[in-house]
């Protein structure tokens, strides 16, 4: 890895970083790149980037625009998974930020539709404490999705866009969503 080596040597004044490491003995380290991730992870990290705007049209009542851009960042999860097992590009930073943006895009919302009064909060908080616990007992253990947990995606993805246009059902929808996140393990 060119950006860390467990045996770096503070710099000195000729060398600057160096790592004095068996593989990479006295190779200069340097600060990871746009460039240097996959297009995959590009995706992944343009979606995190974009869910402050999402909310902030939840928040000011562009509520048609916000489920629009809802929608596309929830459908680019499939397009960086898509692009990631089709050109190879699969790698661990990518099955952390992955559901790591799926978790912050639908809790944010969540929490928008909660303060607006579109959401029960108890639904919501059903749900976050759930992605907390997981994501705690997991720490730094890496699982794909089950099945289950893939449908309790669809059903939260279905409830936050239902909820923001005030669709009939959307608390049923919101309601499923909470059961198939306290039954799935993922």
């Amino acid at each position: 890895n060119r950006w860390f080596c467990p045996r770096f040597r503070p710099p000195t004044k000729d060398t600057g970083r160096v790592c004095s490491g068996p593989r990479h003995q006295g190779a200069r380290l340097r600060s990871p790149r746009l460039s240097d991730l996959t297009l995959a992870n590009q995706i992944t990290l343009a979606r995190l980037a974009l869910i402050p705007i999402a909310a902030l049209l939840l928040l000011v009542g562009f509520w048609g625009l916000s489920a629009a851009v809802f929608l596309v960042l929830s459908f680019s999860d499939a397009i960086d998974g898509y692009v990631a097992r089709k050109y190879n590009q699969v790698s661990e930073i990518g099955k952390l930020l992955d559901p790591l943006a799926d978790k912050v895009l639908v809790l944010t919302m969540l929490i928008g539709l909660t303060a607006l009064g579109k959401a029960d909060p108890l639904a919501v908080m059903l749900i976050a404490a759930r992605e907390f616990i997981v994501a705690s007992v997991r720490s730094n253990q890496i699982f794909g999705a089950s099945q289950v947990a893939k449908w309790k995606t669809v059903f939260q993805v279905a409830a936050v866009f239902m909820l923001i246009l005030d669709l009939p059902l959307a608390w049923l929808a919101l309601w499923l969503a909470v059961v198939l996140s306290l039954i799935s393990g993922g």
